[in-house]
């Protein structure tokens, strides 16, 4: 019979990784459908929620749920590979909107095999959350770096786009915090601060996207 973990803090993650996850499919399903103009570049981005979707209802279930260790170890290595290649795909994505479609395409394999290697570190020391924080880190620094520059650029979405990345940059500084919590009507640990920030960070990826999407003749 499946047990649910008493953990406040646990429980926490687990429900605003679900609230997470909910968002991240409708993102996906949204982007979907508006972006008809555009069919590669909206393809990126739903590749890249889907999997953050993915991400956040594996990360449900390994907080949430009373399961052996060597479960939740093996739970952990499609959780690290969903991670990797959002990663991958986010910089394809980048890299599509600063430099066009074909630059895109050049950099996929290059993208998804650092994704490998990241989910071979992963095989290695899979309990060392810390090395997709720094992954991810450097990659998110890169496409603030870009947004920032197409903002002044005048591309459509990008300034909305810059601010979710700069959200997402906050949000993994406070889930690297590892003593970081608070209390309000709930109990919310650094990973559970995470997702609530990251929440607001989806809002304005898809604000910035959508905005790019419906700009697109």
């Amino acid at each position: 019979m499946m047990e649910f973990i008493t953990i406040p803090t646990e429980q926490t993650t687990a429900v605003t990784d679900v609230v997470f996850g909910i968002m991240a499919v409708t993102a996906a399903l949204y982007l979907h459908r508006i972006g008809k103009k555009d069919r590669q570049k909206a393809a990126l981005w739903v590749w890249i929620f889907a999997l953050l979707a993915l991400a956040a209802f594996l990360g449900a279930i390994t907080h949430g749920i009373k399961m052996s260790a060597t479960l939740q170890t093996l739970l952990w290595y499609p959780l690290y590979l969903s991670l990797g290649l959002l990663v991958a795909f986010f910089m394809v994505a980048v890299i599509y909107d600063l430099r066009g479609q074909t630059m895109a395409r050049r950099i996929l394999p290059t993208m998804m095999t650092i994704a490998a290697v990241f989910f071979g570190i992963t095989l290695i020391w899979p309990d060392n959350f810390l090395i997709f924080i720094i992954y991810k880190a450097a990659a998110m620094l890169f496409a603030l770096g870009g947004y920032i520059w197409m903002t002044f650029r005048g591309h459509p979405g990008a300034g909305l786009v810059a601010m979710g990345i700069l959200t997402t940059i906050i949000a993994a500084g406070a889930q690297a915090w590892n003593t970081l919590s608070f209390n309000f009507i709930w109990e919310f640990d650094h990973n559970g601060i995470y997702h609530l920030i990251q929440m607001i960070g989806i809002g304005f990826l898809l604000a910035g996207q959508r905005k790019a999407l419906l700009s697109c003749r």
